[in-house]
């Protein structure tokens, strides 16, 4: 695996492919000037190996795959609308995987607009039947060089073998960090995706997410089957959004707060609450204030949500108070600020939200809001205690089948709803007893049931372990002295030497009082456990160095998640030994 971060530009040499590139991007999107790591991912993806991008909304990660599709299809639309070949055979198709119609059709469009014609289409549940028919039409003439699909459509058979038919030429996974279960939008419906990239004939494939920390990008290679990834992550430090956290005795003085705040920011802006309830709470609130304000959640009509999501793009609310069910997919340059009322579950989700802000490059403020009580309602939604019973139920409803079971097949079996059966099967698949294929979901041969039972439990509680230590970084967040940028980059992998100067604690000084010499020593070679080492604890095992500070290193473990260990005890207890 190759991993580059910013601001490294990786063009070393200048080739014809290189310049076919440039020149497609500049000629069928208007990119003349290619941001570091573009160029880059499209020739990796020509050359056939995988890649996996890690970049901000607005940053151009679409552009990698969407050039390199049309460099591999050879045919691209001339203003004038004549097809010109760009030097390549015809290649098939690229499927793009992307988790929302709303974001399929916004990217149609834009690539309709660009290229003209057939250039892409869209197979979902958001067009009729003849209009997915002549969809199918397109890619079979081969006019298509991007199909765009939610995840649900690859579940069908017949789809992903008429897709293999068209010798798929890239494999596009659009919001990766939903493959992952360290990540902070898991979707079921990703887990497949590695399975069917290989009925499509294991094309290279490319995952495209706004963030993912290093145990999320672990898991999406592993889950997509990528070999030797290149990985580009790049943007991470927005340095126009400034962080500040307040902090509260009282939620009732907390609730003050937040509303009297962003009743006074200059929107448009986003507030999230942590439950349905809270948001609609405070957008009455704020409405009464004067305010063009709505709630958003999983629990109004979709017509409804659909409304308000439109109303806030075209800038006619102030405010969306909004639950994590907003927001994914928001390219709204103008957002200027994004208030949390309640502390978010990790720093992935919180890194997510923020920005949503400031895409356009001004000034953009992200706040939280913090209650050290409020840790307890996150505590509580991160618990998911393992139901050994119903997990019993599957794996014998599953060896009585003597053969492979769909999932409405097993639903109807084991009497459970097809959203716990979801849940009990990732549960399931982890321990790799369980199997889903062509044909179905299958028991592995020979496999003992209160073997598999205990190891699912086993990585349940791994994961409940995880989930608690991210909160706790979380905590780490909100409570720091020190510069909360270092904080928040430090979480994702990143160095950054010297305090921003743009979050609270830069403002108030106490940031600057905190002693940097082990992150530089660290970088220098003087640091026995530099960031980003390998190593492995007496008791948790393996772990990576992820955050020194002056008398603690931050290292996250496979099994236990984030821990912060003193320094003293580590070099006097020889806790930490360097990974060979």
């Amino acid at each position: 695996m190759t991993e580059l971060f910013a601001p490294a530009d990786p063009t070393d040499t200048v080739t014809s492919t290189d310049a076919a590139l440039r020149q497609l991007a500049a000629d069928a999107f208007g990119l003349p000037h290619l941001r570091p790591g573009q160029l880059a991912g499209m020739e990796a993806l020509v050359a056939g190996r995988d890649v996996l991008a890690v970049m901000p909304t607005g940053y151009g990660k679409s552009a990698i795959y969407q050039v390199a599709a049309l460099h591999l299809h050879g045919k691209q639309e001339n203003p004038d609308g004549n097809p010109s070949q760009s030097g390549s055979a015809r290649r098939g198709p690229a499927v793009v995987v992307s988790p929302l119609i709303a974001l399929q059709e916004d990217q149609l469009d834009r690539l309709l607009e660009a290229l003209g014609g057939e250039a892409a289409v869209a197979i979902n549940s958001g067009h009729s039947d003849s209009e997915v028919n002549d969809a199918w039409d397109a890619a079979e003439r081969g006019d298509a060089a991007l199909i765009f699909l939610a995840p649900e459509q690859l579940a069908k058979t017949e789809t992903v073998e008429r897709l293999a038919a068209l010798g798929v030429a890239l494999f596009v996974v659009d919001e990766a960090h939903c493959v992952s279960s360290w990540g902070h939008d898991f979707r079921p419906d990703y887990l497949r995706l590695g399975e069917v990239r290989g009925q499509l004939g294991n094309p290279p494939v490319v995952g495209l997410t706004a963030t993912a920390s290093p145990p999320v990008r672990d898991e999406i290679q592993q889950r997509l089957r990528m070999k030797d990834p290149l990985v580009l992550v790049h943007g991470f430090d927005r340095t126009n959004i400034s962080l500040d956290v307040v902090r509260h005795l009282t939620d009732r003085d907390k609730r003050r707060a937040v509303t009297e705040q962003v009743a006074e920011l200059k929107g448009p802006g986003l507030l999230y609450a942590a439950t349905r309830k809270d948001t609609e709470a405070y957008a009455a609130e704020l409405t009464e204030l004067g305010l063009r304000a709505e709630a958003y959640h999983a629990g109004r009509k979709q017509g409804e949500r659909d409304r308000v999501h439109e109303q806030f793009l075209d800038d006619e609310l102030d405010v969306v108070v909004a639950t994590t069910a907003f927001g994914m997919g928001i390219d709204k340059p103008n957002v200027r600020f994004v208030v949390h009322a309640d502390i978010p579950e990790s720093l992935d989700s919180y890194y997510q939200e923020i920005g949503r802000s400031g895409r356009g490059g001004e000034p953009a403020s992200a706040v939280l809001h913090y209650r050290a009580e409020d840790l307890g309602l996150r505590k509580f939604f991160g618990t998911h205690t393992p139901d050994e019973e119903s997990l019993l139920a599957v794996l014998q409803a599953l060896r009585a089948a003597n053969g492979p079971l769909t999932q409405k097949a097993l639903a109807e079996q084991t009497g459970f709803s097809l959203r716990k059966l979801t849940g009990l099967l990732n549960q399931l698949q982890e321990t790799r007893a369980v199997r889903t294929g062509k044909r179905g979901i299958r028991l592995e041969a020979g496999a003992k049931l209160p073997t598999v039972v205990e190891r699912a439990v086993e990585h349940a509680e791994a994961r409940q372990r995880v989930d608690r230590s991210r909160i706790e970084m979380m905590r780490g967040y909100a409570e720091t002295d020190g510069c909360r940028r270092q904080f928040l980059l430090g979480y994702f992998g990143e160095d950054l030497p010297e305090p921003c100067g743009n979050c609270d604690t830069c403002a108030d000084g106490s940031a600057v009082e905190e002693d940097y010499d082990d992150g530089a020593a660290a970088a220098t070679g003087g640091e026995p456990f530099p960031l980003q080492a390998a190593v492995i604890h007496k008791e948790w095992g393996p772990g990576l160095v992820m955050r020194h500070e002056e008398d603690v290193i931050t290292v996250l473990f496979e099994q236990e998640g984030y821990k912060t260990l003193s320094r003293q005890a580590v070099t006097e207890g020889k806790l930490l030994t360097l990974a060979p």
